[in-house]
């Protein structure tokens, strides 16, 4: 029997954004495009250990396992009998609502609600939740609100406990005190439920001073309960809203919510083929409900695909939705000041490009070559591979600090010649690798004065925080502190975080800059990430088909690759377009859906980084054979390889555009 339709907590939040997605929520004519795989979020976000970790530092608590609503609401109500009772996963109902607790403590009449978030916090108190019109910033809105939630239904429960409510962050004004603090935290997977099992005889005493920061919201959930201007009529109060929502959810009664920028990532979402099978995209019932648009205008250039363009409800507010609608008076149209395309110009081009169906490439060949006479060979492109976790790795190190652990670099020389020279790839579970990434990557690019190429801001940005790790180092422990930290900032320049300016003689050159200022193609939408330039280049390159549609990549007489033999890269689909290499790289993980590992990818919080980010954090927090963890590794190097080469390729296009 299947539990009953309560509004949760989860399907409070997904209100939050938009109420009308409580109608196609957890339907299967729906599809939704979330990632539906909570080992892999937890990977990539470290919830399931923070909640843990979170746990043991209310010791002795009971958990509520899961089950039948009835029975979990049940046992919480036993327990809440007791004096003193410290509840994890508390489980309670209020009519057509329910929540689950994350920590629940009772101690006579007092309650303390608990809800843990793997979210960094660096203030000290929920003043740090509001903006400067006093109301609740809009990164905090999905967290503060979800307490108020939980409270509503606590208090319309207990009447008569009093209840104090806070937030659970990752203060990263603390420091982890003991050594591998994290390795005491590991996932498991079991069927479709994933769990945290702390390390065998573990204690709070075990754990160092405290990481995390309970965070009192009860002031701000006070003002939210006296507000009158929830819903999209503006008219309820947060309790008259939440039992509206509730109330259609249970009745199964869809609510129009008004459409938006947001209705971009709108996750209930198909393909037509996928409709052809008897699937429905929400997306599209809401807009033809609402606009009255037929299936013909999904089909046309949208608006909400113009790159970087942030007047999108404006233009929804003047019934503007294609990109044929939109005139150069509503991008605020300007020239650049000489320096490649202004952001309103390459939004222009795509508009019209995308409006008469032209699928030339705009490329400023005049621009690109000015630039391109100033690099120096040989040419050095690097990418690095990161990740910022929750719970430290290292003693001394603050909640998500930043961990380099891989890289990979390529060389082109002024002969033509072009190889994978060097890669390193971190793999020891609770090792700190920052420094000596850095002392690896020193040693391959201090071998002569030729130009770096990064791709976007991250490299430029984490070398930096390894320069504030470095400088804080004890001299003792990193001998070499001072070299290190001089000679990233000869390949660097500092950011607004830094405490002193610099510009390096070598300070890295950003495709991602070059790509933006100079070079459009239709293929790229309104992407301009690495993995949408790639696939645009190769198809609008007849070099590049040539040359990597042979087996010349890893071979011994063609370009030298560290983890590829005889590769080629040039395969056609159907319709005669170049298969974006990414596709053709082995599975990061055998046991996740493709659709999973996409999305995370894809998503915006996790940047193009995410599965490599997400296939390290398996290393370190799962427990695996050798066998499997030598394949994961062998699938980074890879990764991380392609990045490098899809950096070249981008190059050796241009230098035939714009030098040849």
């Amino acid at each position: 029997m299947k539990n009953p339709r309560y509004l949760t907590k989860s399907r409070f939040k997904l209100a939050l954004g938009c109420e009308t997605k409580l109608f196609y929520t957890n339907k299967k004519e729906y599809p939704d495009l979330r990632i539906d795989d909570t080992f892999l979020e937890s990977l990539a976000e470290g919830g399931f250990q923070v909640g843990e970790l979170a746990k043991m530092y209310h010791p002795g608590g009971i958990e509520i396992p899961y089950g039948k609503y009835d029975d979990m609401v049940n046992e919480t109500l036993r327990l809440l009998n007791q004096e003193k009772v410290i509840i994890y996963e508390a489980t309670v109902k209020f009519q057509n609502l329910l929540i689950r607790v994350d920590v629940l403590v009772k101690d006579g009449n007092n309650i303390d609600l608990i809800e843990v978030k793997a979210k960094s916090f660096g203030g000290t108190d929920s003043d740090e939740f509001l903006n400067s019109k006093g109301e609740v910033a809009s990164g905090w809105i999905e967290y503060v609100y979800d307490v108020a939630f939980q409270k509503l239904v606590l208090m319309k429960s207990f009447p008569r406990f009093k209840i104090r409510s806070y937030l659970c962050l990752a203060d990263k004004n603390s420091h982890a005190t003991v050594e591998g603090l994290n390795q005491n935290f590991l996932l498991l997977k079991n069927n479709d439920r994933t769990s945290c099992v702390c390390k065998a005889g573990l204690t709070k005493a075990d754990l160092g001073e405290e990481i995390l920061i309970n965070v009192r919201v009860d002031d701000i959930l006070a003002t939210i309960y006296n507000q009158n201007d929830f819903s999209e009529s503006g008219t309820m109060s947060f309790e008259e809203w939440v039992f509206y929502l509730a109330d259609h959810y249970t009745r199964d009664e869809k609510i129009n919510s008004q459409i938006s920028a947001k209705c971009k990532g709108c996750e209930f979402h198909c393909t037509p083929e996928e409709e052809t099978k008897g699937l429905k995209s929400g997306l599209k019932e809401c807009w033809k409900e609402q606009v009255g648009f037929v299936d013909s205008d999904f089909e046309k250039p949208a608006m909400f695909d113009v790159w970087n363009f942030r007047r999108k409800n404006a233009m929804i507010e003047q019934g503007k939705f294609f990109m044929e609608d939109i005139s150069k008076a509503d991008l605020n149209y300007n020239l650049g000041s000489g320096n490649g395309m202004s952001t309103t110009e390459r939004q222009w081009v795509q508009i019209q490009k995308a409006v008469s169906n032209d699928p030339v490439p705009e490329i400023d060949v005049e621009g690109l070559k000015a630039e391109m006479l100033t690099w120096k060979h040989p040419l050095h492109f690097i990418d690095f591979e990161t990740t910022a976790v929750a719970i430290p790795f290292h003693k001394g190190m603050r909640p998500y600090e930043g961990v380099a652990f891989q890289y990979s670099h390529h060389i082109a020389y002024a002969d033509g010649r072009i190889e994978h020279v060097g890669e390193y790839l971190n793999t020891k579970k609770g090792e700190f690798p920052n420094f000596e990434f850095v002392r690896h990557l020193k040693a391959e690019l201090e071998q002569d004065d030729g130009t770096i190429f990064r791709y976007h801001n991250h490299e430029n940005t984490f070398l930096n925080n390894i320069y504030r790790q470095l400088n804080i180092a004890d001299e003792n422990e990193v001998k070499d502190k001072a070299e290190l930290m001089e000679w990233i900032k000869t390949i660097t320049h500092s950011t607004n975080a830094s405490a002193e300016y610099w510009k390096g003689d070598r300070d890295m050159v950003d495709l991602f800059q070059m790509v933006k200022c100079y070079y459009y193609d239709p293929q790229m939408g309104g992407s301009i990430s690495l993995k949408a330039v790639l696939p645009a280049v190769l198809n609008s390159s007849k070099y590049l088909k040539d040359k990597y549609s042979q087996p010349i990549y890893g071979s011994t007489d063609g370009m030298n690759s560290l983890n590829f033999t005889n590769q080629v890269w040039i395969k056609l689909d159907d319709d005669g377009n170049v298969i974006s290499p990414y596709k053709q790289l082995p599975p990061m993980f055998e046991d996740v859906e493709t659709e999973d590992l996409d999305l995370l990818m894809g998503n915006d919080r996790l940047a193009e980084g995410g599965a490599a980010m997400t296939a390290y954090s398996r290393m370190q927090f799962t427990e695996m054979s050798d066998t499997e963890s030598r394949e994961i590794q062998k699938a980074l190097l890879k990764y991380c390889e392609l990045d490098t080469l899809a950096m070249v390729m981008i190059w050796e296009y241009w230098e035939r555009e714009a030098l040849h």
